[in-house]
C-alpha cells in the first residue's frame, strides 16, 4: 500500500498575516473576507477561513486557527488573533505583542530586545499583504504562555508567550525547521552575552549534567536534541572558542559513525560499527549485529568504548567545524554516569 504523502501546514507568520489582512479590509469598511486570501514569499496565495470577526469603530480583530499539516507543531490548533487600529501618520505598521505573544529581552536574536518576539519573516509577510499604511498590529495567541512552556522560548529570552515564526509562511512536514530555528537563535543569543563556551546537549539528562560539571549558564547550554548536524553546521559560520557536546551513549554512537541527525528516524545504532570499535580495543568475542548501544558498553566490560566512541564522535564533529572551536565531547548513560571523554 502506497503511502499519502504528508500534507504541508501554515506557520504562526502565515495566520498572522492572513488575520491581519482580514482585520484591516474590515477596518477600511470592506467587510471581513472570509475566507481571506494572501500572499506568500514564494508565490503561494492560500486561504484561511476566519475563526473569529469583531468590528469596533477604530478597530478590527480577526482570528485564524492555524493548521500545521502533518506536522507535530506545538502551535498546531492554536489561534492566532490580530488586532488591527489607525497609526499615527508617517508610522509605518507597528507591531505590538497581546496576550500569549512573547517579548525579546535578550541580544542576539533577529529582533532587538524590548520588541515584541514577531520575527522578521512575518513581519515582512503582514507588510506585504497589508500595504504601505500607518497601523498597529497587536498579535495575540490565546494560550500562549502555556504553550511557550514546551519550547525553548524562556532560554532564548523570549519572556510571555510564543514566538511568531516563519520565513516562507509554509510548514514542511517533520522539518524539524523550529526545532534547528531555536538551536541557531541559542546560538545567537550565547555569541550576544560574550560567552565564549557552549555545551551542546541531547536531552534532560545530559543537560543536567553539562550544568553541573561545566557551571554553564542557560544561555549557554544548547539543546541540539537530535539535530548535532543542525548546531555543528551553524557553529562554523557563527564559532564560538569553546565547544562541549554533552550526550548519551548511544545517540554519540550514531555521530561517532558520521550521522548528523540523531533521530531513530534518520539513523540507527550500527552493531557492526560498534563490533569494529570494540575489536580495535581488544575484544575477544563477536558482538552480536542486533546489540544495542547499551549491551555493548555492557559487554566492553573495562574496554574503554566510551572514551573511543567519544572520540570518534569529536573526530565526526571537528571535520563539519573546519577548525576554530575546541571540542570537547562527554558521553553519559541512562542514569547521567560519564562513561565516555574525549578532548
Amino acid at each position: 500500500m502506497t503511502e499519502s504523502p504528508l500534507r504541508k501546514g501554515w506557520t504562526t507568520g502565515a495566520c498572522a498575516a492572513a488575520a491581519a489582512k482580514a482585520a484591516y479590509a474590515a477596518l477600511r469598511g470592506e467587510g471581513f473576507p472570509d475566507p481571506v486570501t494572501i500572499q506568500l514569499p514564494r508565490g503561494e496565495t492560500p486561504s484561511f477561513a476566519l475563526s473569529r470577526k469583531h468590528l469596533e469603530p477604530c478597530r478590527a480583530i480577526a482570528g485564524v486557527i492555524k493548521d500545521a499539516g502533518d506536522d507535530p507543531d506545538v502551535t498546531h490548533g492554536a489561534e492566532i488573533i490580530a488586532t488591527v487600529e489607525p497609526g499615527s501618520a508617517g508610522s509605518g505598521i507597528t507591531f505590538r505583542a497581546g496576550e500569549g505573544v512573547g517579548t525579546v529581552t535578550l541580544p542576539g536574536l533577529p529582533i532587538p530586545p524590548g520588541e515584541p518576539a514577531i520575527n522578521p519573516g512575518p513581519r515582512r509577510q503582514i507588510t506585504d499583504n497589508l500595504g504601505d499604511v500607518d497601523l498597529v498590529v497587536t498579535i495575540s495567541i490565546p494560550g500562549g504562555e502555556a504553550l511557550a512552556a514546551k519550547t525553548l522560548n524562556s532560554r532564548l529570552g523570549i519572556m510571555g508567550g510564543l514566538s511568531i515564526l516563519g520565513t516562507t509562511g509554509v510548514v514542511i512536514p517533520y522539518s524539524c525547521s523550529a526545532w534547528v530555528h531555536s538551536i541557531h537563535r541559542g546560538v545567537d543569543v550565547a555569541r550576544a552575552l560574550g560567552f565564549d563556551h557552549v555545551a551542546g546537549v541531547t536531552g534532560k539528562t545530559s543537560e543536567a549534567l553539562a550544568r553541573k560539571r561545566l557551571g554553564l549558564s542557560d544561555q549557554a547550554i544548547i539543546d541540539m536534541g537530535d539535530m548535532a548536524g543542525g548546531l555543528l553546521k551553524y557553529l562554523r559560520r557563527a564559532p564560538v572558542r569553546r565547544l562541549t557536546l554533552v550526550g548519551g551513549f548511544a545517540k554519540l554512537t550514531k555521530l561517532a559513525a558520521g550521522h548528523l541527525d540523531l533521530h531513530s528516524a534518520a539513523s540507527q545504532v550500527d552493531g557492526g560499527f560498534l563490533g569494529g570499535l570494540l575489536r580495535d580495543l581488544g575484544f575477544a568475542d563477536q558482538l552480536p549485529l542486533s546489540a544495542t548501544a547499551a549491551q555493548a558498553l555492557v559487554l566492553a566490560g573495562d574496554l574503554p568504548l566510551g572514551d573511543l566512541v567519544a572520540r570518534r564522535a569529536r573526530e565526526t564533529a571537528l571535520a563539519v567545524l573546519s577548525g576554530g572551536t575546541e571540542i570537547a565531547v562527554i558521553a553519559v548513560d541512562r542514569g547521567g554516569k560519564v562513561v565516555g571523554k574525549s578532548g
